[in-house]
C-alpha cells in the first residue's frame, strides 16, 4: 500500500483519537472543525479505511485507528525531536567559539589554516580568541570560560582534556645579550644550570616546571630569579638581569626587542603546542574546530 502522508495529518489524527471529538480537537489545533475533518476524511482516503466510528454516541477508533496511533505519536514525537536538533544544529553553526590562548599560536600561518577548514563546515560561525594569564595553564579550559583552548603540554589535570599537537618546536634560552653565555651559537642545558630562571607562577603547575625543565636537573632544585604572568613581564625581569628563561623557538620574537637573545639549547626536549577541549565535549562547534586543527596540521587528535 503506497501512502503519501504528511506530518500534519498524522499531528490531526492523533488530536481527534486523543480528544474523542472534532470540535475539541479542531480547537487544540487552531483550525476549523469542518477543516479539520475535511483531512481526517482525505487520510481515511489514503489509507483505504476508515479511521474513526461517528454517531450519535460520539467518536470511536475503530480497529485500524487503534492500530495507527502508537505508531502516528511515535513518529510525531521523532520528528519533533528532529526539528529541535535541526534548530540545534542551526544555532550552533551561528555561534561564537572562544578559544583561549597564553601566548599567541599564530606560528606558520597556523591560525589561517586551521581558519579556512573550519569555514568550509561552518561558514557562519564566529570565533574568538581570548588572551589568559599564564597564571591559568589551561588557557580558560579549567573554569570554563572558554570553549576549546591553545595550551602549552603538559597541562595539569590531563585526564580533564583532550587534545590535538599543532606545533612542536626546540626550546630555546633568552638572556640578555650581556650575558656570558650569549655569545655562543647553542647552549648545553648544563651549563645553565647554576642560572637563576624566570618561573611562570606557580599556579601553573606541572606546566611551570616544564619550562623550568626540572626534569633534566637530575634532582638539583632550579633557581627562581622571578616571576612572570605574561610576554611584557618576562621581557622586563630579563633586561633587569633576574635571571634566564626557556621558551619554545617560536615565541622568540615575543622577547626578542633589544636587550635580549634567544639561543637554541641541547639536553632538553622540544615543546608541543596543542589545541585542547574538554573531555568528553560532544558540541560540534568545538570538534569541527579540533578537526580542522587536524586537518591543518596532519595530526591526529590525542
Amino acid at each position: 500500500m503506497a501512502m503519501d502522508v504528511h506530518g500534519r495529518d498524522l499531528r490531526y489524527f492523533v488530536s481527534v483519537a486523543e480528544e474523542l471529538h472534532f470540535t475539541r480537537a479542531a480547537e487544540r489545533l487552531f483550525v476549523s472543525q469542518p477543516a479539520l475533518s475535511k483531512q481526517i476524511r482525505l487520510l481515511e482516503r489514503k489509507l483505504g479505511a476508515d479511521l474513526f466510528e461517528r454517531d450519535r454516541q460520539g467518536v470511536r477508533l475503530t480497529a485500524v485507528g487503534s492500530a495507527l496511533l502508537p505508531y502516528a505519536r511515535r513518529v510525531l514525537a521523532d520528528w519533533d525531536a528532529a526539528a529541535d536538533a535541526v534548530e540545534r544544529a542551526k544555532t550552533e553553526q551561528q555561534a561564537t567559539l572562544v578559544v583561549g590562548m597564553s601566548t599567541s599560536p599564530g606560528r606558520g600561518g597556523l591560525l589561517p589554516a586551521i581558519r579556512s577548514r573550519f569555514s568550509e563546515t561552518h561558514p557562519a560561525a564566529k570565533v574568538r580568541l581570548r588572551q589568559v594569564s599564564w597564571t591559568d595553564s589551561s588557557a580558560g579550559l579549567a573554569d570554563g570560560s572558554v570553549d576549546a583552548a591553545f595550551v602549552w603540554l603538559p597541562v595539569p589535570d590531563a585526564e580533564r582534556y583532550e587534545w590535538v599537537v599543532v606545533a612542536e618546536e626546540p626550546r630555546h634560552v633568552a638572556l640578555p645579550d650581556t650575558h656570558r653565555l650569549a655569545g655562543r651559537p647553542e647552549i648545553d642545558f648544563s651549563d645553565l644550570l647554576d642560572e637563576p630562571f624566570i618561573a611562570i607562577p606557580e599556579s601553573a603547575g606541572v606546566l611551570r616546571d616544564y619550562w623550568l625543565a626540572l626534569d633534566g636537573r637530575a634532582g638539583r632544585p632550579a633557581r627562581i630569579g622571578a616571576e612572570a604572568a605574561s610576554a611584557d613581564e618576562t621581557y622586563e625581569a630579563l633586561v633587569d638581569g633576574r635571571g634566564v628563561v626557556l621558551l619554545a623557538a617560536g615565541n622568540a620574537p615575543l622577547l626578542t626587542r633589544g636587550g635580549v637573545v634567544t639561543r637554541p639549547v641541547r639536553g632538553v626536549s622540544a615543546s608541543r603546542l596543542a589545541l585542547a577541549w574538554r573531555a568528553g565535549e560532544r558540541r560540534p562547534l568545538v570538534r569541527a574546530y579540533a578537526e580542522a586543527c587536524r586537518r591543518a596540521t596532519g595530526r591526529d587528535l590525542d
